[in-house]
Protein backbone atom coordinates (compact mmCIF):
# COMPACT_ATOMS: atom_id res chain seq x y z
CA UNK A 1 0.00 0.00 0.00
CA UNK A 2 1.32 3.44 -0.95
CA UNK A 3 1.94 6.06 1.69
CA UNK A 4 -0.96 8.18 0.36
CA UNK A 5 -3.45 5.38 0.98
CA UNK A 6 -1.80 4.26 4.22
CA UNK A 7 -2.34 7.68 5.79
CA UNK A 8 -6.05 7.37 4.92
CA UNK A 9 -6.66 3.80 6.03
CA UNK A 10 -4.59 3.81 9.23
CA UNK A 11 -7.02 6.15 11.08
CA UNK A 12 -9.97 4.09 9.86
CA UNK A 13 -8.40 0.86 11.11
CA UNK A 14 -7.63 2.67 14.36
CA UNK A 15 -11.26 3.78 14.59
CA UNK A 16 -12.39 0.16 14.48
CA UNK A 17 -9.96 -0.70 17.28
CA UNK A 18 -10.89 2.31 19.45
CA UNK A 19 -14.59 1.47 19.12
CA UNK A 20 -13.84 -1.58 21.26
CA UNK A 21 -12.01 0.32 24.04
CA UNK A 22 -14.44 1.37 26.80
CA UNK A 23 -11.98 2.88 29.30
CA UNK A 24 -10.92 6.52 29.03
CA UNK A 25 -7.18 6.30 29.66
CA UNK A 26 -6.42 3.48 27.15
CA UNK A 27 -8.71 5.11 24.58
CA UNK A 28 -7.07 8.54 24.82
CA UNK A 29 -3.59 6.96 24.74
CA UNK A 30 -4.50 4.99 21.63
CA UNK A 31 -5.94 8.12 20.01
CA UNK A 32 -2.71 10.04 20.65
CA UNK A 33 -0.57 7.15 19.36
CA UNK A 34 -2.57 6.87 16.13
CA UNK A 35 -2.48 10.64 15.60
CA UNK A 36 1.28 10.72 16.21
CA UNK A 37 1.84 7.94 13.70
CA UNK A 38 -0.23 9.67 11.02
CA UNK A 39 1.67 12.92 11.63
CA UNK A 40 4.95 11.05 11.11
CA UNK A 41 3.53 9.57 7.89
CA UNK A 42 2.49 13.05 6.70
CA UNK A 43 6.04 14.31 7.26
CA UNK A 44 7.39 11.30 5.36
CA UNK A 45 4.99 12.03 2.51
CA UNK A 46 6.20 15.64 2.44
CA UNK A 47 9.75 14.37 1.86
CA UNK A 48 8.70 12.48 -1.29
CA UNK A 49 8.30 13.95 -4.80
CA UNK A 50 4.87 15.07 -5.95
CA UNK A 51 2.95 12.39 -7.81
CA UNK A 52 -0.29 10.51 -8.38
CA UNK A 53 -1.24 7.13 -6.91
CA UNK A 54 -4.57 5.86 -8.17
CA UNK A 55 -7.29 8.24 -7.04
CA UNK A 56 -4.89 10.29 -4.94
CA UNK A 57 -2.44 13.02 -5.89
CA UNK A 58 0.13 14.99 -3.91
CA UNK A 59 0.82 18.49 -5.19
CA UNK A 60 1.80 21.95 -3.98
CA UNK A 61 -1.78 22.87 -3.11
CA UNK A 62 -2.73 19.96 -0.85
CA UNK A 63 0.57 18.94 0.76
CA UNK A 64 0.89 21.91 3.20
CA UNK A 65 -2.69 21.35 4.34
CA UNK A 66 -2.15 17.61 4.70
CA UNK A 67 0.79 18.15 7.07
CA UNK A 68 -1.17 20.87 8.88
CA UNK A 69 -4.17 18.53 9.32
CA UNK A 70 -1.98 15.79 10.78
CA UNK A 71 -0.36 18.30 13.14
CA UNK A 72 -3.68 19.72 14.39
CA UNK A 73 -5.04 16.18 14.68
CA UNK A 74 -2.13 15.24 16.94
CA UNK A 75 -2.29 18.32 19.16
CA UNK A 76 -6.06 17.98 19.49
CA UNK A 77 -5.63 14.33 20.49
CA UNK A 78 -3.16 15.42 23.19
CA UNK A 79 -5.58 18.08 24.42
CA UNK A 80 -8.37 15.46 24.46
CA UNK A 81 -6.24 13.09 26.51
CA UNK A 82 -5.69 15.82 29.11
CA UNK A 83 -9.23 17.20 29.35
CA UNK A 84 -11.75 14.65 28.11
CA UNK A 85 -12.59 13.38 31.59
CA UNK A 86 -14.23 16.79 32.15
CA UNK A 87 -16.88 15.87 29.55
CA UNK A 88 -18.33 13.12 31.78
CA UNK A 89 -18.49 10.44 29.08
CA UNK A 90 -19.69 6.94 29.87
CA UNK A 91 -18.07 3.96 28.14
CA UNK A 92 -20.37 4.16 25.11
CA UNK A 93 -19.57 7.82 24.50
CA UNK A 94 -15.83 7.16 24.97
CA UNK A 95 -16.01 4.57 22.21
CA UNK A 96 -18.15 6.72 19.93
CA UNK A 97 -16.03 9.83 20.36
CA UNK A 98 -12.64 8.24 19.63
CA UNK A 99 -13.90 6.11 16.77
CA UNK A 100 -15.57 9.12 15.13
CA UNK A 101 -12.43 11.20 15.66
CA UNK A 102 -10.25 8.78 13.71
CA UNK A 103 -12.92 8.30 11.02
CA UNK A 104 -12.91 12.07 10.60
CA UNK A 105 -9.13 12.24 10.35
CA UNK A 106 -8.98 9.54 7.67
CA UNK A 107 -11.72 11.26 5.68
CA UNK A 108 -9.96 14.61 6.03
CA UNK A 109 -6.75 13.15 4.59
CA UNK A 110 -8.66 11.53 1.72
CA UNK A 111 -10.52 14.77 0.90
CA UNK A 112 -7.21 16.63 0.65
CA UNK A 113 -5.41 13.94 -1.34
CA UNK A 114 -8.22 13.00 -3.74
CA UNK A 115 -7.60 13.59 -7.44
CA UNK A 116 -11.14 12.44 -8.20
CA UNK A 117 -14.22 14.63 -7.77
CA UNK A 118 -16.37 11.72 -6.67
CA UNK A 119 -13.84 10.47 -4.12
CA UNK A 120 -13.46 14.00 -2.70
CA UNK A 121 -17.23 14.33 -2.40
CA UNK A 122 -17.50 11.01 -0.54
CA UNK A 123 -14.59 11.90 1.76
CA UNK A 124 -16.05 15.27 2.75
CA UNK A 125 -19.42 13.59 3.38
CA UNK A 126 -17.78 10.98 5.63
CA UNK A 127 -15.95 13.76 7.50
CA UNK A 128 -19.24 15.62 7.95
CA UNK A 129 -21.09 12.58 9.30
CA UNK A 130 -18.23 11.85 11.72
CA UNK A 131 -18.27 15.41 13.08
CA UNK A 132 -22.07 15.40 13.33
CA UNK A 133 -21.84 12.31 15.53
CA UNK A 134 -19.20 13.98 17.71
CA UNK A 135 -21.30 17.13 18.10
CA UNK A 136 -24.27 15.01 19.25
CA UNK A 137 -22.28 12.77 21.58
CA UNK A 138 -23.49 14.51 24.76
CA UNK A 139 -27.08 13.65 23.76
CA UNK A 140 -28.54 16.77 25.36
CA UNK A 141 -31.40 18.61 23.62
CA UNK A 142 -29.05 21.45 22.66
CA UNK A 143 -26.44 19.01 21.29
CA UNK A 144 -29.08 17.16 19.25
CA UNK A 145 -30.41 20.45 17.89
CA UNK A 146 -26.92 21.59 16.88
CA UNK A 147 -26.11 18.23 15.29
CA UNK A 148 -29.42 18.16 13.42
CA UNK A 149 -28.87 21.70 12.12
CA UNK A 150 -25.32 20.72 11.10
CA UNK A 151 -26.63 17.62 9.31
CA UNK A 152 -29.51 19.34 7.49
CA UNK A 153 -27.63 22.44 6.28
CA UNK A 154 -24.51 20.53 5.31
CA UNK A 155 -26.72 17.86 3.75
CA UNK A 156 -28.20 20.53 1.51
CA UNK A 157 -24.68 21.73 0.75
CA UNK A 158 -23.36 18.29 -0.09
CA UNK A 159 -26.38 17.65 -2.34
CA UNK A 160 -25.65 20.86 -4.25
CA UNK A 161 -21.98 19.85 -4.49
CA UNK A 162 -22.97 16.44 -5.85
CA UNK A 163 -25.09 18.04 -8.56
CA UNK A 164 -22.20 20.37 -9.42
CA UNK A 165 -19.87 17.38 -9.63
CA UNK A 166 -22.22 15.61 -12.06
CA UNK A 167 -22.55 18.73 -14.22
CA UNK A 168 -18.76 19.19 -14.30
CA UNK A 169 -18.37 15.57 -15.36
CA UNK A 170 -20.94 16.07 -18.15
CA UNK A 171 -19.09 19.17 -19.35
CA UNK A 172 -15.90 17.16 -19.87
CA UNK A 173 -17.42 13.80 -20.84
CA UNK A 174 -17.00 14.22 -24.62
CA UNK A 175 -13.29 14.98 -24.16
CA UNK A 176 -12.22 12.38 -21.59
CA UNK A 177 -12.23 8.64 -21.15
CA UNK A 178 -14.71 7.24 -18.65
CA UNK A 179 -12.02 6.13 -16.19
CA UNK A 180 -10.54 9.63 -15.76
CA UNK A 181 -13.61 11.76 -16.32
CA UNK A 182 -13.61 12.84 -12.66
CA UNK A 183 -9.86 13.49 -12.33
CA UNK A 184 -8.90 17.05 -11.35
CA UNK A 185 -5.69 16.81 -13.38
CA UNK A 186 -7.48 15.51 -16.48
CA UNK A 187 -10.22 18.13 -16.17
CA UNK A 188 -7.62 20.90 -16.02
CA UNK A 189 -6.18 19.72 -19.34
CA UNK A 190 -9.51 19.75 -21.21
CA UNK A 191 -11.14 22.70 -19.41
CA UNK A 192 -10.35 25.22 -22.20
CA UNK A 193 -12.36 23.08 -24.64
CA UNK A 194 -15.39 22.37 -22.43
CA UNK A 195 -18.76 24.03 -22.93
CA UNK A 196 -18.50 27.32 -20.98
CA UNK A 197 -22.18 27.43 -20.02
CA UNK A 198 -22.03 23.98 -18.46
CA UNK A 199 -18.86 24.93 -16.56
CA UNK A 200 -20.59 28.04 -15.21
CA UNK A 201 -23.52 25.98 -13.94
CA UNK A 202 -21.19 23.43 -12.35
CA UNK A 203 -19.19 26.09 -10.52
CA UNK A 204 -22.31 27.77 -9.15
CA UNK A 205 -23.45 24.54 -7.50
CA UNK A 206 -19.96 23.57 -6.33
CA UNK A 207 -19.42 27.00 -4.79
CA UNK A 208 -22.73 26.93 -2.91
CA UNK A 209 -22.30 23.30 -1.92
CA UNK A 210 -18.75 23.29 -0.66
CA UNK A 211 -19.13 26.90 0.47
CA UNK A 212 -21.70 25.61 2.98
CA UNK A 213 -19.05 23.32 4.47
CA UNK A 214 -16.56 26.20 4.44
CA UNK A 215 -18.88 28.44 6.48
CA UNK A 216 -19.71 30.94 3.73
CA UNK A 217 -23.08 32.71 3.57
CA UNK A 218 -25.92 31.95 3.12
CA UNK A 219 -25.74 28.39 4.62
CA UNK A 220 -23.29 29.21 7.39
CA UNK A 221 -25.38 29.11 10.55
CA UNK A 222 -24.56 25.49 11.46
CA UNK A 223 -21.01 26.42 12.43
CA UNK A 224 -21.47 28.46 15.66
CA UNK A 225 -23.97 25.93 17.04
CA UNK A 226 -21.65 23.00 16.32
CA UNK A 227 -18.81 24.79 18.12
CA UNK A 228 -20.94 25.64 21.13
CA UNK A 229 -22.54 22.26 21.79
CA UNK A 230 -19.96 19.64 20.82
CA UNK A 231 -17.17 18.35 23.08
CA UNK A 232 -14.49 20.98 23.72
CA UNK A 233 -11.72 19.44 21.52
CA UNK A 234 -13.99 19.17 18.46
CA UNK A 235 -13.99 22.94 17.91
CA UNK A 236 -10.28 22.77 17.01
CA UNK A 237 -10.72 20.24 14.21
CA UNK A 238 -13.94 21.82 12.94
CA UNK A 239 -12.37 25.25 12.41
CA UNK A 240 -8.84 24.05 11.73
CA UNK A 241 -9.47 21.16 9.33
CA UNK A 242 -12.97 20.64 7.88
CA UNK A 243 -13.29 24.23 6.65
CA UNK A 244 -9.96 23.98 4.80
CA UNK A 245 -10.94 20.79 2.96
CA UNK A 246 -14.15 22.41 1.74
CA UNK A 247 -12.33 25.58 0.65
CA UNK A 248 -9.73 23.58 -1.28
CA UNK A 249 -12.56 21.82 -3.14
CA UNK A 250 -13.85 25.26 -4.17
CA UNK A 251 -10.35 26.25 -5.31
CA UNK A 252 -9.99 23.10 -7.44
CA UNK A 253 -13.28 23.94 -9.14
CA UNK A 254 -12.24 27.59 -9.58
CA UNK A 255 -9.01 26.62 -11.30
CA UNK A 256 -10.89 24.40 -13.78
CA UNK A 257 -13.53 26.99 -14.66
CA UNK A 258 -10.95 29.77 -14.77
CA UNK A 259 -8.97 27.83 -17.38
CA UNK A 260 -11.81 28.29 -19.90
CA UNK A 261 -11.54 31.76 -21.48
CA UNK A 262 -15.23 31.80 -22.49
CA UNK A 263 -16.64 30.88 -19.08
CA UNK A 264 -17.76 33.56 -16.64
CA UNK A 265 -14.87 34.44 -14.35
CA UNK A 266 -15.43 32.70 -10.99
CA UNK A 267 -13.55 35.39 -9.05
CA UNK A 268 -16.42 37.89 -8.62
CA UNK A 269 -18.66 35.22 -7.09
CA UNK A 270 -16.02 34.43 -4.47
CA UNK A 271 -15.45 38.15 -3.91
CA UNK A 272 -19.13 38.78 -3.28
CA UNK A 273 -19.65 35.79 -0.98
CA UNK A 274 -16.41 36.53 0.86
CA UNK A 275 -17.23 40.19 1.52
CA UNK A 276 -20.80 39.34 2.57
CA UNK A 277 -19.50 36.65 4.93
CA UNK A 278 -16.93 38.93 6.56
CA UNK A 279 -19.44 41.75 6.99
CA UNK A 280 -22.15 39.55 8.50
CA UNK A 281 -19.72 37.81 10.86
CA UNK A 282 -18.16 41.11 12.00
CA UNK A 283 -21.58 42.43 13.02
CA UNK A 284 -22.64 39.13 14.59
CA UNK A 285 -19.55 39.08 16.82
CA UNK A 286 -20.95 42.01 18.78
CA UNK A 287 -24.11 40.09 19.70
CA UNK A 288 -22.53 36.87 21.01
CA UNK A 289 -22.35 36.10 24.73
CA UNK A 290 -21.19 32.46 24.53
CA UNK A 291 -17.41 32.25 24.14
CA UNK A 292 -17.30 29.17 21.90
CA UNK A 293 -20.14 30.49 19.75
CA UNK A 294 -18.31 33.84 19.54
CA UNK A 295 -15.17 32.23 18.14
CA UNK A 296 -17.28 30.09 15.83
CA UNK A 297 -18.46 33.33 14.23
CA UNK A 298 -14.84 34.42 14.08
CA UNK A 299 -14.12 31.31 11.98
CA UNK A 300 -16.86 32.37 9.58
CA UNK A 301 -15.25 35.80 9.32
CA UNK A 302 -11.84 34.36 8.47
CA UNK A 303 -13.21 31.98 5.85
CA UNK A 304 -14.84 35.02 4.27
CA UNK A 305 -11.48 36.79 4.22
CA UNK A 306 -9.88 33.78 2.52
CA UNK A 307 -12.72 33.59 -0.02
CA UNK A 308 -12.26 37.30 -0.78
CA UNK A 309 -8.55 36.72 -1.38
CA UNK A 310 -9.14 33.82 -3.78
CA UNK A 311 -11.87 35.80 -5.54
CA UNK A 312 -9.47 38.68 -6.09
CA UNK A 313 -7.08 36.22 -7.73
CA UNK A 314 -3.55 36.65 -8.96
CA UNK A 315 -0.38 35.35 -7.38
CA UNK A 316 -0.26 37.90 -4.54
CA UNK A 317 -3.90 37.57 -3.41
CA UNK A 318 -3.91 33.77 -3.77
CA UNK A 319 -0.76 33.54 -1.67
CA UNK A 320 -2.39 35.75 0.95
CA UNK A 321 -5.43 33.45 0.97
CA UNK A 322 -3.31 30.33 1.42
CA UNK A 323 -1.33 31.94 4.24
CA UNK A 324 -4.61 32.98 5.82
CA UNK A 325 -5.98 29.42 5.80
CA UNK A 326 -2.78 28.09 7.36
CA UNK A 327 -2.60 30.84 9.97
CA UNK A 328 -6.28 30.55 10.84
CA UNK A 329 -6.00 26.79 11.41
CA UNK A 330 -3.04 27.18 13.74
CA UNK A 331 -4.21 30.18 15.76
CA UNK A 332 -7.94 29.38 15.92
CA UNK A 333 -7.18 25.88 17.19
CA UNK A 334 -5.04 27.50 19.87
CA UNK A 335 -7.94 29.81 20.75
CA UNK A 336 -10.32 26.89 21.16
CA UNK A 337 -7.81 25.00 23.30
CA UNK A 338 -7.66 28.02 25.60
CA UNK A 339 -11.38 28.81 25.59
CA UNK A 340 -12.29 25.16 26.08
CA UNK A 341 -10.02 24.72 29.07
CA UNK A 342 -11.21 28.04 30.55
CA UNK A 343 -14.84 26.96 30.16
CA UNK A 344 -14.08 23.72 31.98
CA UNK A 345 -12.33 25.55 34.82
CA UNK A 346 -15.07 28.15 35.22
CA UNK A 347 -17.96 25.75 34.66
CA UNK A 348 -19.51 28.00 32.01
CA UNK A 349 -19.04 29.03 28.39
CA UNK A 350 -20.46 32.51 28.95
CA UNK A 351 -17.98 35.32 28.35
CA UNK A 352 -19.25 37.05 31.49
CA UNK A 353 -18.28 33.98 33.56
CA UNK A 354 -14.79 33.61 32.05
CA UNK A 355 -12.86 36.71 33.10
CA UNK A 356 -9.53 37.58 34.65
CA UNK A 357 -7.75 34.45 33.41
CA UNK A 358 -4.33 36.13 33.60
CA UNK A 359 -4.86 36.46 37.35
CA UNK A 360 -6.45 33.08 38.11
CA UNK A 361 -4.66 30.93 35.47
CA UNK A 362 -1.57 32.85 34.26
CA UNK A 363 -0.26 30.34 31.68
CA UNK A 364 -3.73 29.81 30.24
CA UNK A 365 -4.65 33.49 30.41
CA UNK A 366 -1.54 34.79 28.67
CA UNK A 367 -1.68 32.05 26.05
CA UNK A 368 -5.31 32.81 25.27
CA UNK A 369 -4.60 36.56 25.17
CA UNK A 370 -1.84 36.06 22.60
CA UNK A 371 -4.03 33.67 20.59
CA UNK A 372 -6.97 36.10 20.47
CA UNK A 373 -4.60 38.91 19.47
CA UNK A 374 -3.29 36.65 16.71
CA UNK A 375 -6.74 35.77 15.42
CA UNK A 376 -7.57 39.49 15.44
CA UNK A 377 -4.74 39.97 12.94
CA UNK A 378 -2.26 41.69 15.21
CA UNK A 379 1.50 41.15 14.68
CA UNK A 380 3.61 39.08 14.74
CA UNK A 381 1.26 36.18 13.92
CA UNK A 382 0.83 34.69 10.45
CA UNK A 383 -2.63 36.24 10.06
CA UNK A 384 -1.14 39.73 10.25
CA UNK A 385 1.10 38.89 7.28
CA UNK A 386 -1.75 37.40 5.25
CA UNK A 387 -4.17 40.25 5.92
CA UNK A 388 -1.52 42.88 5.13
CA UNK A 389 -0.75 41.13 1.82
CA UNK A 390 -4.43 40.86 0.97
CA UNK A 391 -5.30 44.47 1.72
CA UNK A 392 -2.26 45.64 -0.27
CA UNK A 393 -3.29 43.57 -3.29
CA UNK A 394 -6.95 44.62 -2.99
CA UNK A 395 -6.05 48.32 -2.67
CA UNK A 396 -4.03 48.08 -5.90
CA UNK A 397 -6.81 46.34 -7.87
CA UNK A 398 -10.16 47.33 -6.31
CA UNK A 399 -9.78 50.21 -3.83
CA UNK A 400 -13.48 50.50 -2.95
CA UNK A 401 -13.82 46.80 -2.20
CA UNK A 402 -10.60 46.95 -0.21
CA UNK A 403 -12.09 49.77 1.87
CA UNK A 404 -15.29 47.77 2.53
CA UNK A 405 -13.24 44.73 3.54
CA UNK A 406 -10.99 46.81 5.80
CA UNK A 407 -14.00 48.38 7.56
CA UNK A 408 -15.54 44.96 8.24
CA UNK A 409 -12.21 43.67 9.53
CA UNK A 410 -11.87 46.67 11.88
CA UNK A 411 -15.35 45.99 13.30
CA UNK A 412 -14.35 42.37 13.94
CA UNK A 413 -11.01 43.45 15.40
CA UNK A 414 -12.75 45.74 17.89
CA UNK A 415 -15.08 42.92 19.00
CA UNK A 416 -12.15 40.52 19.46
CA UNK A 417 -10.11 43.04 21.45
CA UNK A 418 -13.13 43.73 23.68
CA UNK A 419 -13.51 40.01 24.43
CA UNK A 420 -9.75 39.66 24.95
CA UNK A 421 -9.84 42.42 27.55
CA UNK A 422 -12.78 40.87 29.38
CA UNK A 423 -11.71 37.23 29.37
CA UNK A 424 -8.02 37.70 30.08
CA UNK A 425 -7.67 40.99 31.95
CA UNK A 426 -11.09 41.70 33.44
CA UNK A 427 -12.06 41.23 37.10
CA UNK A 428 -11.44 37.55 37.98
CA UNK A 429 -14.41 35.21 38.22
CA UNK A 430 -14.35 32.20 40.57
CA UNK A 431 -13.50 28.72 39.38
CA UNK A 432 -16.21 26.08 39.45
CA UNK A 433 -13.77 23.15 39.25
CA UNK A 434 -10.29 22.46 40.53
CA UNK A 435 -7.19 22.45 38.37
CA UNK A 436 -6.27 19.34 36.43
CA UNK A 437 -3.84 17.17 38.29
CA UNK A 438 -0.20 16.60 37.41
CA UNK A 439 0.74 16.12 33.78
CA UNK A 440 -2.77 16.84 32.49
CA UNK A 441 -2.64 20.56 33.24
CA UNK A 442 0.63 20.85 31.32
CA UNK A 443 -0.69 18.65 28.50
CA UNK A 444 -3.76 20.87 28.19
CA UNK A 445 -1.61 24.02 27.89
CA UNK A 446 1.11 22.58 25.64
CA UNK A 447 -0.94 22.45 22.40
CA UNK A 448 -2.00 26.09 22.80
CA UNK A 449 1.55 27.37 23.19
CA UNK A 450 2.93 25.04 20.51
CA UNK A 451 0.43 26.38 17.97
CA UNK A 452 1.32 29.95 18.85
CA UNK A 453 5.03 29.20 18.48
CA UNK A 454 4.55 27.61 15.05
CA UNK A 455 2.31 30.45 13.81
CA UNK A 456 4.84 33.04 14.96
CA UNK A 457 7.80 31.16 13.48
CA UNK A 458 6.08 30.85 10.10
CA UNK A 459 5.34 34.58 10.09
CA UNK A 460 8.89 35.62 10.98
CA UNK A 461 10.98 33.00 9.17
CA UNK A 462 9.03 30.74 6.86
CA UNK A 463 11.17 27.87 5.45
CA UNK A 464 12.22 28.46 1.85
CA UNK A 465 10.75 25.13 0.71
CA UNK A 466 7.32 25.91 2.15
CA UNK A 467 7.37 29.43 0.70
CA UNK A 468 8.19 28.05 -2.77
CA UNK A 469 5.45 25.43 -2.45
CA UNK A 470 2.83 28.02 -1.49
CA UNK A 471 3.94 30.28 -4.36
CA UNK A 472 3.47 27.37 -6.78
CA UNK A 473 0.06 26.61 -5.28
CA UNK A 474 -0.96 30.24 -5.74
CA UNK A 475 -0.13 29.96 -9.44
CA UNK A 476 -2.12 26.72 -9.74
CA UNK A 477 -5.27 28.35 -8.34
CA UNK A 478 -5.14 31.04 -11.03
Amino acid sequence: MSLQWAIVFLPWLGAAALAAVPRLRPATAGNVALSGLTFAMALALAAQPFGQEGWTRVDALNLPFLVLSAFVGLTTAVFSAATLDQEGFDHWRIRAYHAAYQVFMGAQFLALLADNLGVMWVAIEIATLATVSMVAVHRTPAAFEAAWKFFILCGVGIALALFGTIVLYLAAQPLLHEENGLSWAALMQVAPDCAPGTLNLAFAFLLLGYGTKAGLVPLHSWLPDAHAEGPVPISAVLSGLLLNAAMLAVLRAKSIVGANPEAIAPGPFLLGLGLATVTLAAIALWRRRDARRFFGWSSIEHMGIAAFAFGLGGAAANLAGLLHLLGHSLVKSAVFFGVGRAAQAKGSQKIADIQGLVTTHPALGWGLAIAIAGIAGLPPMLLFASEFRLLSAAAAQMPWLALALALAMVVALAALVTVLQAMCFGPPTPDAAGALDGWREAAAAAPLWLHLAVATALALAMPAGLAAMLAEAARVIG
